[in-house]
């Protein structure tokens, strides 16, 4: 494989990494509820229990200099199959394990056409739209504490 062809994916790849940095950001309260409105537990097995460890944060010199090693950052991972085989990886910063199931419960569903519609439609909209709210309010808040800046010439 070319670092080309890496870089390009297929509209489903790329519709399943929205799908999981949704999951991925939601709050775990925000997650559980939608979770709950689901009402379905499909049987699963658990092949990675959720577990936690540390991944290196990398950062750049103004963005674009050189990296360097930033910090530690907590990090937890589980993988699941359901019955027919589907395989669901959920990931988040942090320490909850629960969340990380759920995510990939969720993962693994939306991979599944039959399911795909329920899920986005019960999990991942509303969650996105949390996350829009929260995102708007952030903006919001910062706008109001722009100063502007500008300079008057004198005349002489």
């Amino acid at each position: 494989m070319t670092a080309s062809s890496l870089k390009e994916h297929s509209p489903e790849v790329t519709a399943r990494q929205s799908a999981m940095s949704i999951l991925t950001k939601a709050p775990p309260q925000d997650l559980a509820v939608a979770w709950a409105n689901l009402s379905y537990e499909p049987e699963h097995t658990v092949i990675r229990p959720a577990e936690t460890g540390l991944v290196m944060v990398r950062g750049r010199t103004g963005g674009t200099g050189a990296p360097f090693n930033m910090c530690e950052a907590t990090i937890t991972r589980c993988v699941i199959a359901l019955e027919d085989g589907t395989t669901g990886f959920g990931q988040a910063l942090g320490r909850d394990k629960q969340k990380v199931l759920r995510a990939a419960l969720v993962d693994a569903l939306w991979q599944q056409p039959e399911h795909r519609s329920t899920i986005e439609e019960k999990i991942l909209q509303p969650l996105a739209d949390l996350q829009e709210q929260a995102e708007s309010k952030t903006r919001a808040e910062v706008a109001a504490t722009k100063v502007d800046f500008f300079t008057m010439v004198r005349g002489e």
